[in-house]
């Protein structure tokens, strides 16, 4: 299928997924928005989980632990998801949590992006061989290049989970004079704004609803991407029931400036009276009332390493290891990577190659700033958590920036955007132990080196803060050998 299967769950499920590599090279899926809570080895990312061998199979054992939203999953070794390989997650409130909206008469999953009809092996050696990917050939609704059909019936309500799977565009997503109700945003129930049109960034998801209320005939539904040189469009159609006019008039236009953009991404915000994943409100946690205990700034940059395009956060360029870097960890494997290996901050020096982790204690509350100095939209996504987008504004970040900080309502999510020469600043409670993977979500960028790895570090070995390694776990690397050990972790369990 294309796009993949979807997965669809209830809060607090267990699920479990068994992932056949019928390919020719090495494979790992990765749950993008998925917490995986005391339990990093099943993240399915280079730094936490051995790729499964062509020919082979490997089962996750997931649970969407107090999770509700829209999520996607995706492949995350060798460029793969330039190739597809993504689908569709849904996690549904239990039937005794109240949802701020009238049940939808149904509920559709819309996956969007930018696509290359190059072969992913051919991208990949491009970068490889230190080239630049080339703009996207297209724009894809749910595997289409066109076509894509959204069917309704007038006077019903229906719920979209959009989610940009892209590579490298922001996109905006709009349907011909319909309007769109925002209810959630990456499993935050938000303040219900209308909007006619809605930026997607790379890896982000948005929950809306759109009533059939306009006269009974075929519309243009329109992605296009967003502050682009060159701008993409595609278009699929919302078709009524009872229709027998097929889509027509100008294609709705987009919104050009970025301040609009900016200002739409300001309005997005929690509706703090609505219950989440449990009974009690989402304006139950103040953090705007926590103590930070860490400022973090983080300043993506571009270079050459060996005569080749890398890129960096913190001049530190990200070069995977032979084993992943939880498995280190657990079977304490010495030379893997070195805690502290990416600074708090920017030394603005030349790129350099190195396994980048930060060392972070278990239940700190950190702040954490994002800086862009380029002319793109930068988008990036932190696994195991959500955290609170308390800011983002034109220029350079400055401690007297807190002052605009949004302490109250700032809607809690997993992707973030950058925009051009700006600043966004989260807080993020890191509650969550275990190796997490912090990464531009520009797919080029994260390939080449723009990611790195937050260790949430206790000393406990309390099942209470960490689960043990599963049973079943892939070994590689300088793990190969661990097979006696994780044989009588899993006799001790």
């Amino acid at each position: 299928m294309f796009p993949g299967p979807e997965i669809r769950s209830v809060t607090n499920d267990n699920l479990i997924i068994n992932v056949f590599n019928e390919l020719d090279e090495p494979f790992l899926i990765s749950w993008a928005g998925i917490q995986n809570r005391k339990n990093s080895f099943q993240d399915g990312v280079c730094g936490t989980t051995c790729p499964i061998p062509p020919g082979k199979n490997y089962t996750y054992a997931l649970q969407v632990k107090d999770q509700i939203g829209s999520f996607y999953y995706f492949p995350s070794l060798g460029f793969h998801k330039a190739a597809g390989g993504f689908g569709g997650i849904r996690i549904s409130s239990r039937p005794m949590i109240p949802v701020p909206f009238p049940p939808p008469a149904d509920d559709y999953t819309v996956l969007i992006g930018d696509w290359y009809k190059t072969d992913h092996k051919a991208l990949r050696a491009q970068l490889d061989n230190g080239g630049k990917l080339p703009p996207p050939d297209g724009i894809l609704i749910n595997g289409l290049s066109s076509g894509a059909t959204l069917n309704i019936q007038p006077g019903n309500t229906y719920r979209l989970r959009i989610s940009n799977v892209g590579l490298q565009n922001s996109l905006n997503f709009r349907i011909q004079n319909h309007e769109m109700t925002l209810v959630e945003v990456e499993g935050t129930h938000t303040l219900q704004n209308v909007y006619s049109s809605l930026d997607v960034h790379v890896g982000q998801s948005y929950s809306v609803l759109i009533t059939a209320n306009q006269p009974s005939k075929d519309y243009y539904i329109v992605v296009s991407s967003r502050l682009t040189p060159t701008v993409l469009t595609t278009t699929g159609v919302l078709h009524y029931s009872n229709s027998a006019e097929p889509v027509s008039g100008p294609i709705p236009a987009a919104p050009v400036p970025m301040s609009w953009s900016f200002n739409q991404a300001r309005t997005i915000r929690t509706n703090l009276t609505a219950s989440g994943p449990r009974p009690n409100p989402q304006g139950t946690y103040h953090y705007g009332m926590v103590n930070v205990t860490r400022t973090i700034k983080l300043v993506s940059s571009v270079g050459q390493i060996e005569g080749k395009q890398r890129y960096s956060v913190n001049s530190a360029s990200f070069t995977p290891s032979d084993t992943p870097l939880k498995l280190a960890d657990y079977f304490k494997i010495d030379g893997v990577y070195k805690p502290g290996s990416i600074s708090d901050q920017p030394p603005y020096a030349p790129t350099f190659p190195v396994t980048s982790v930060l060392q972070a204690d278990y239940k700190a509350f950190v702040e954490i700033v994002f800086e862009n100095s380029e002319d793109i939209v930068q988008s990036w996504h932190f696994n195991g958590h959500s955290f609170f987008v308390v800011g983002m504004e034109l220029g350079k970040w400055r401690p007297g920036r807190r002052k605009v900080y949004n302490l109250n309502d700032a809607v809690s999510r997993c992707t973030i955007q950058v925009y051009p020469r700006s600043w966004t600043a989260i807080y993020v409670g890191l509650d969550n132990v275990g190796m997490w993977n912090l990464r531009s979500e520009l797919w080029e960028r994260q390939y080449l080196g723009q990611q790195l790895y937050v260790r949430v570090y206790t000393n406990s070995t309390s099942l209470r803060d960490e689960y043990q390694i599963p049973t079943n776990a892939l070994l590689c690397g300088r793990a190969s050998g661990a097979h006696k050990e994780l044989l009588l972790s899993g006799f001790e369990n």
